[in-house]
């Protein structure tokens, strides 16, 4: 049983307006016609909407019953063609945007829902890498845009943009690991204890160049958050995102005191030239790059 939209449009109007001129005149459309749409309703559904015995029409126990139901598919109808219209206009169906866990942001909230209010209709998806995992969901088209500490040379198809924000790094240790009651050390102390480094699920280590190095076998994991925690396990020191420790381990772990420590890096965001961006890439970009 097909149902039309133009019934389903006119029952719904005339159970809110209480009137099926009232409705009509919402509607644009003779009472008459209204009236029409109704009343093949009800045939097709084999139910009375309305009880007509008074002055106006009142929806019947049937009609209560099933106008959250039209209400339903009236709105799901609405959906359909403001998302078939906004593809139509070159709004891409799904947006993927990666984050190095270096970022944060207190903007990037209020830039998130910015995106939301403006394209509404927009799929939007927000994963975390680091370093060549990004640039690799970028290439491989998985994702749309990576925001993530500058990197050196891109591959050919990547194109990038500075951000505004920079990261702030520091080198970390549990408070029980002898580099900490050593108090106030130099850089080439730590290549005597374990460095817990990041990697990448690609296979290639990426830590920033200018991270210290060790002589020990170090321990590598593909983000900054498993690195946090077997820092508070006590298997080494790390370099962290100073935010990273504030929010989820400032009791557990202790910045060493170094020289240049810490360290902030510049951030940006990248794209690839081989997948225009559409209007919601472009405008995130865009927001992402631009001074709060």
């Amino acid at each position: 049983m097909k149902l039309s939209p133009e019934s389903l449009e006119a029952f719904a109007h005339a159970a809110s307006l209480g009137s099926f001129s009232a409705a009509a005149r919402q509607l644009g459309k003779s009472q008459s016609t209204v009236s029409e749409a109704i009343s093949r309703l009800e045939i097709d559904l084999g139910l009375t909407l309305f009880d007509r015995t008074g002055k106006s029409p009142v929806l019947s126990a049937a009609g209560q019953a099933l106008l959250g139901r039209v209400e339903e598919v009236l709105s799901a109808s609405d959906r359909l063609q403001r998302t078939a219209s906004a593809l139509a206009g070159g709004l891409e169906s799904r947006l993927t945007l990666v984050l190095s866990d270096a970022y944060q942001s207190e903007h990037f909230k209020s830039r998130i829902m910015q995106l939301a209010e403006r394209f509404p209709e927009l799929e939007f998806e927000c994963i975390f890498a680091e370093n060549a995992d990004i640039i690799s969901l970028i290439s491989s088209g998985r994702a749309t845009l990576g925001l993530l500490p500058v990197e050196g040379q891109l591959l050919p198809e990547i194109d990038r943009a500075p951000v505004a924000e920079r990261a702030e790094f520091a080198v970390y240790a549990n408070p029980g690991h002898p580099l900490v009651q050593q108090g106030d050390i130099e850089s080439s102390q730590l290549a005597q204890w374990r460095h817990l480094g990041l990697n990448t699920l690609s296979g290639s280590a990426q830590g920033p160049e200018w991270q210290p190095v060790s002589q020990i076998r170090s321990w590598s994991a593909p983000n900054y958050l498993i690195l946090l925690d077997l820092a508070v396990m006590g298997f080494g020191w790390a370099v962290l995102p100073r935010w990273l420790v504030d929010a989820y381990a400032a009791d557990k772990l202790v910045e060493l005191t170094l020289p240049d420590w810490p360290r902030f890096q510049a951030l940006e965001v990248v794209w690839s030239r081989k997948r225009p961006l559409g209007p919601a890439g472009n405008w995130l970009r865009d927001a992402l790059a631009s001074h709060p």
